[in-house]
């Protein structure tokens, strides 16, 4: 086998290696979603405490984020993934041990400070050893692993809380981090960088400093988390008390919505590439498709406000739309703020991104949950698609070749 070929099966077999460690983290990190009904039905919860439930380890992760990058930065992708791996594995066995709703909630809180580190470190992995000319569409790979991890969670952990309830669903994603843990320990390599002392003052530089663009990226994913927090949070319940479909049913066509909206984000990927190659503006390619995406997402989530309003079965295509939308721009915005910060800050600002977003997509739930109950979905729905309409003028199109 020629050098080129080991170099080319090593850089997709990092990429297949930070997707799989990412998607283990977000079955455990989104997973909690689809206990949402079994905490109504077996613990009491409405739907504002069930969701705060659900957002735990969202909220743990906004608290470490930044921190994960700084070490990452420091130590490498290889250290932090074994190691966050193995931490949020040990916080999903001591949930599903635990008896009461706090302790419950403390783990899963702790759960979720540890599956951080996959978010920056993965991202930063696909960065290092893939060119710029083909980093939209592995980053829209690497990607799916949001989507394909709620995908998951919603196949499996409602088929487990009816017969085992919320402790043995938990153990599924403890599983998994284990699993991701010992993969990423004996089979992960850090990309080549070049030495921090051979570094030029630019290359070291604050990229926050004398320039706006990746705060108003970060602004712009923050608005278009929220859509995508709300459907991903609620779309099961929805389907079962709003439609009148049994969980399993609810849990399969969850599963269909975010395989789409896995292939949304690659497409979105190829698109930006495409873009780049033609343009040379690295800014522009990426972000150009993240406004046009951003007012899709706002006229598809006010359609299916109307069409649930109208107790349309057309509402129901909508929110598979949705599904894809809205989820769609999370790759590029995250490959832009790599290429922009460099190799010495990539991943403090890659945590800075992570952890706006999940802020936004934590305090959702519970907010949208209380909305929901008192207005209804459809209010809710067109609360959201102001969100992602505010996106729109926020996204920037600086060009940096």
């Amino acid at each position: 086998m020629s050098a080129s070929s080991i170099s080319s099966l090593r850089r997709w077999s990092m990429l297949v290696i930070g997707l799989a460690a990412t998607l283990c983290a977000n079955v455990f990190i989104n997973g909690v979603a689809f206990l949402i009904p079994t905490l109504h039905d077996e613990r009491g919860l409405d739907l504002a405490r069930a969701g705060l439930m659900s957002s735990l380890p969202s909220l743990g992760m906004v608290v470490t984020l930044i921190a994960w990058g700084y070490v990452v930065d420091r130590f490498g992708e290889r250290v932090v993934l074994a190691l966050g791996s193995a931490l949020t594995a040990a916080a999903g066995f001591a949930a599903a041990a635990a008896d009461s709703l706090p302790a419950i909630g403390v783990f899963l809180f702790l759960g979720g400070m540890a599956a951080a580190s996959s978010n920056t470190a993965s991202g930063r992995l696909v960065v290092g050893w893939f060119d710029a000319e083909k980093r939209g569409l592995v980053m829209g790979i690497r990607q799916t692993a949001q989507p394909l991890g709620v995908g998951v969670g919603a196949l499996v952990i409602p088929r487990l809380a009816e017969p085992f309830g919320v402790s043995g669903a938990l153990l599924f994603p403890a599983v998994l981090c284990a699993a991701s843990a010992l993969v990423c320990l004996t089979a992960v390599k850090d990309p080549p960088r070049p030495a921090r002392a051979e570094a030029s003052a630019e290359e070291l530089a604050n990229p926050y400093r004398g320039s706006s663009l990746l705060v108003r990226i970060q602004l712009a994913s923050v608005l278009l988390v929220v859509p995508q927090a709300l459907v991903w949070t609620f779309t099961l319940v929805w389907l079962i008390t709003d439609r009148g479909w049994s969980p399993t049913s609810a849990g399969t066509l969850v599963m269909l919505a975010q395989l789409l909206g896995a292939g949304g984000r690659i497409g979105a990927g190829r698109w930006s590439d495409a873009v780049l190659r033609r343009s040379g503006d690295i800014v522009g390619a990426r972000m150009r498709p993240v406004r046009i995406i951003a007012f899709a997402a706002a006229a598809t989530m006010a359609a299916l406000a109307l069409t649930d309003w109208l107790d349309s079965p057309v509402s129901i295509a909508l929110m598979m739309v949705a599904s894809v939308v809205t989820v769609s721009d999370n790759g590029l915005a995250f490959t832009a703020i790599a290429e922009i910060a460099g190799p010495f800050w990539s991943g403090r600002a890659l945590g800075a991104q992570n952890t706006s977003q999940l802020l936004s997509a934590g305090i959702a739930p519970p907010l949208f949950g209380g909305l929901i109950g008192m207005a209804g979905f459809p209010a809710t729905f067109a609360v959201c698609a102001l969100f992602a309409l505010v996106a729109v003028p926020v996204v920037p199109a600086a060009r940096a070749r």
